[in-house]
């Protein structure tokens, strides 16, 4: 089991940057492929940015990359999404993932793999 919880999201101009975090329960989390997504009022959950248990390799959609990198940090249990350059529509909800299994394909772009999920954190962009 692994909880997690984000934090980070809030109200920015455009250009400008966030950094959000999301910190993680129990003993397994470097056992767990991680994952951000983000969900817009009146759209789909939509895969933002993935990276591996070891940390080694990063997936990203190609229009947020360059402006969006995931990292993690196993020690301290915690995966991170720093976001520069933000866009008014970059405003979401931006969820924490894990995937404990198998991370097949391109599946990783989508919400099937993962177990577990955090609440969210708001991010709000003005132009």
């Amino acid at each position: 089991q692994v909880q997690l919880v984000e934090s980070g999201g809030g109200l920015v101009q455009a250009g400008g940057s966030l950094r959000l975090s999301c910190a993680a329960s129990g003993r397994t989390f470097s056992a767990n492929y991680m994952a951000w997504f983000r969900q817009a009022p009146g759209q789909e959950r939509e895969f933002v940015a993935g990276i591996s248990r070891s940390g080694r390799r990063t997936k990203y959609v190609e229009s947020m990359e360059g402006r969006f990198t995931i990292s993690r940090d196993n020690a301290k249990n915690t995966v991170y999404l720093q976001m520069i350059s933000l866009k008014p529509e970059d405003t979401a909800v931006y969820y924490c993932a894990a995937a404990p299994g198998a991370v097949i394909g391109d599946s990783y772009y989508t919400p099937a793999p993962y177990d577990y999920w955090g609440r969210g954190t708001q991010v709000t962009v003005s132009s």
